[in-house]
């Protein structure tokens, strides 16, 4: 070669393919495998829309912004989601963080994608909230979205399952309050919707993020394990297939499985075990093809090791809420070591490990799909009951997470209808989940045909009767048994509308009162001089204002003046009372008013008693007896006060505190409740205050009609001849 030769020039090399173009490629690919090439170019255009949105956003990682949305678009095409998921996958953080908006992509793309985008992007204008009540409006906003499109939080999981992949790059406390926001939420979401797959990946990954040392020497510590139980593990496999194959099932799939890391954590937590005394780390799952050889299956183990009673669960013939189907059992296998037996069919494996997303997985499984996408609408259209029914966001928030972290027990209707609880259920949760009408008016119910408290924990196989009253309301106490979201939701709802109600019928009756005083009659105002009023101080109805009245946040005499003067503004003619011709008219107390008038425990008057009413701002009245040293306190203290009286036909039982001094005798106790009895007066509790050889100070609540029936009572025990002394105690005892 002359060395002047000029030796041959490299080909020219071609740029390097950017992260972005290489994950397009593949997602490419995929939709090309299963869906038509119109719908593949709509992705492409949804993607290039995407790309110019994002275009100079970068990841934390420093990587483009876009490759995050075309990532969970491969996640939801692996589950062969169709065209408009996938569209809305790459778009879905377009509203949030880009200036394009709801109409740019309704003119775009249509009003499908753009309403699947809509209900995955966060709401922004929460800069008032806490960062509690921030989360809890998003959720609320998801899961109203997901009850119109169940693809909203197909989208919602895969790109919170992207972000948990890609977590590393956050400082740690960001990267613990996301991982705790998966674990508390997204996970039981997708557990709840049969997505198992997808929640174990979420649960391993925020396990590994919250708790990194934990979950590096649980790792090591099964892979140590692994090796030791290698042998035995073959050993059974090998044995079980043997069984199956002369029973006829040759063709049975047995595959090994191993308890993931996070159930091993919360198992070793909730029973207080270390590592060496879980047992169960290993176990087995056979999938046959029918569910009759299912039952085949589960005799011919039973046949091969001894079962463990009481560890059998037929999830067949009754599914889990979220539609799992599988049968259960524990044996005592080979060295006394438990091992744990899963058997099921393919189109139930399918199932258990995709869930809704088998919908779009397996499309010739229709009929699995179709009742598990059934099941997930009909537990939305629960979350809907509830969120009509809860206060604010996080009420709602709360009750979504008691609704996630349940495990179900059966019972039954009269007519035989399966009713899934859960765990820790009472006769209550039974009631309000047959229908909301039931549980608002439950007295009692028969459990297997006799008579149980409204508290007892229901039982597998139990059959519910439930017993209701026109007249029942719920009770407060009920919601420190109840454990079902819905009855929660249902009872605090069904309160605060009682309260409300009371507070509007007692408002009413306070401003009646006041301008009867002025000689005015509320029936006879027109309705639009109410409703102008009502403009004027700002209030959205009438109603609210009667409600503020009942609950003493506002005061009837000054509301009155308001009034007047507010007519006298537009008519010159509107009446006005001079104040000698003013007559002051005392409220009526009736002593079934309810929560927003209540009567004074240091005192507790009764009907005939002398008494006065103190406003309480925000619970309504309090009534005390006028000589009550209280009574003195609050008006040294000018607190408002109110002119009260008792109804002549106040009915009911008014508790009453009576002080005896009694000869110290055996059988003492026995007479005055005897002769309190025959009064037809019950006593509610009996203390004994100073008691020596001699004499016993008693004090003793009982429950009386009025002053009448009191003094009835008292003229009574006065006439046994161990009482010494009795007299009315009208100020709480401090112990």
């Amino acid at each position: 070669m002359s060395p002047y030769a000029v030796a041959d020039a490299p080909p020219p090399q071609e740029p390097a393919e950017l992260p972005q173009e290489k994950l397009a490629r593949r997602l490419g690919h995929l939709a090309s495998s299963y869906l038509e090439p119109a719908q593949v170019a709509e992705i492409q255009q949804a993607y290039e829309v995407a790309a110019k949105a994002h275009e100079g956003q970068l990841r934390l990682s420093g990587e483009p912004y876009v490759c995050h949305p075309l990532s969970v678009a491969i996640i939801l095409a692996e589950m062969r989601m169709d065209a408009k998921g996938i569209m809305a996958a790459l778009l879905h953080d377009v509203i949030e963080d880009t200036p394009l908006t709801k109409e740019d992509l309704i003119a775009r793309f249509g009003t499908e994608v753009a309403e699947l985008v809509d209900g995955v992007s966060k709401l922004t204008q929460l800069d008032s909230k806490s960062r509690a009540e921030a989360q809890a409006e998003n959720v609320r906003k998801m899961v109203l979205a997901m009850v119109k499109d169940l693809r909203v939080i197909m989208v919602k999981l895969a790109d919170r399952l992207h972000n948990m992949r890609t977590l590393d790059v956050m400082n740690p406390s960001r990267r613990c309050r996301i991982a705790k926001e998966t674990l508390d939420i997204y996970a039981p979401i997708a557990h709840r919707l049969g997505m198992n797959e997808v929640r174990l990946e979420l649960e391993n990954l925020g396990f590994s993020a919250m708790y990194p040392m934990r979950h590096r020497v649980l790792e090591q510590c099964v892979k140590k394990a692994r090796g030791n139980r290698k042998e035995v593990l073959a050993t059974i496999e090998s044995t079980l297939k043997a069984r199956l194959k002369d029973c006829g099932m040759p063709d049975a799939r047995i595959i090994g499985r191993e308890k993931h890391l996070y159930s091993l954590y919360q198992k070793m937590r909730s029973k207080h075990l270390p590592f060496s005394q879980v047992y169960d780390v290993y176990a087995f799952r056979i999938v046959v093809d029918t569910p009759d050889e299912c039952y085949r299956a589960l005799g011919a183990v039973h046949n091969l090791y001894k079962p463990i009673p009481g560890r059998f669960k037929d999830y067949i013939a009754l599914p889990k809420a979220n539609g799992y189907q599988s049968l259960h059992t524990v044996l005592i296998g080979p060295f006394g070591l438990p091992l744990e037996i899963q058997i099921r069919t393919h189109a139930m494996h399918h199932m258990a490990e995709s869930g809704i997303a088998a919908h779009w997985l397996y499309k010739s499984e229709t009929d699995p799909a179709a009742s598990s996408q059934a099941r997930a609408r009909e537990w939305l259209r629960d979350l809907l009951e509830i969120q009509k029914s809860a206060g604010d966001s996080l009420e709602f928030l709360d009750n979504l997470k008691v609704d996630l972290f349940q495990h179900e027990c059966y019972v039954f209707t009269p007519k035989g209808r399966i009713i899934k609880l859960p765990r820790g259920a009472t006769i209550v949760d039974f009631a309000y989940a047959v229908h909301t009408d039931i549980g608002n008016s439950c007295v009692s119910a028969r459990v297997n045909r006799v008579l149980a408290p409204l508290h007892s924990v229901l039982e597998n196989g139990q059959t519910i009767e439930i017993i209701t009253a026109p007249w029942a309301r719920p009770n407060p106490l009920w919601l420190n048994y109840v454990v079902t979201a819905k009855a929660r939701a249902a009872i605090r709802s069904q309160l605060r509308n009682f309260k409300k109600q009371e507070a509007v019928n007692l408002g009413r009756r306070l401003l009646e009162k006041e301008l009867a005083n002025h000689g005015l009659n509320l029936e006879a105002i027109p309705q639009q001089r109410l409703e102008h009023f009502t403009r004027a101080l700002d209030l959205p109805s009438f109603e609210s204002l009667l409600e503020d009245l009942g609950l003493g946040n506002r005061l009837p005499f000054v509301v009155v003046q308001q009034m007047l003067q507010c007519d006298r503004e537009i008519h010159d003619s509107a009446p006005s009372l001079p104040a000698e011709k003013s007559t002051r008219t005392p409220l009526v107390i009736k002593g079934t008013e309810g929560v927003v008038v209540n009567l004074a425990k240091c005192c507790r008057p009764i009907p005939g008693d002398p008494i006065v009413g103190f406003f309480n701002p925000g619970k309504g009245i309090v009534v005390h007896l006028t000589d009550c040293k209280n009574a003195a306190e609050l008006r040294r203290k000018q607190i408002n006060s109110l002119d009260v009286e008792w109804d002549r036909a106040a009915s009911g039982m008014f508790p009453v505190m009576i002080r005896l001094e009694l000869m110290n005798r055996v059988g003492t106790l026995a007479q005055v409740a005897s002769a309190i009895s025959r009064l037809e007066a019950d006593i509610e509790n009996v203390q004994i205050t100073n008691q020596d050889d001699q004499i016993s100070t008693d004090v003793i609540t009982i429950s009386v009609k009025d002053r009448v029936h009191l003094a009835r009572v008292m003229r009574e025990l006065r006439r046994l001849n161990i009482v010494l002394k009795i007299s009315r105690v009208k100020s709480e005892l401090r112990r």
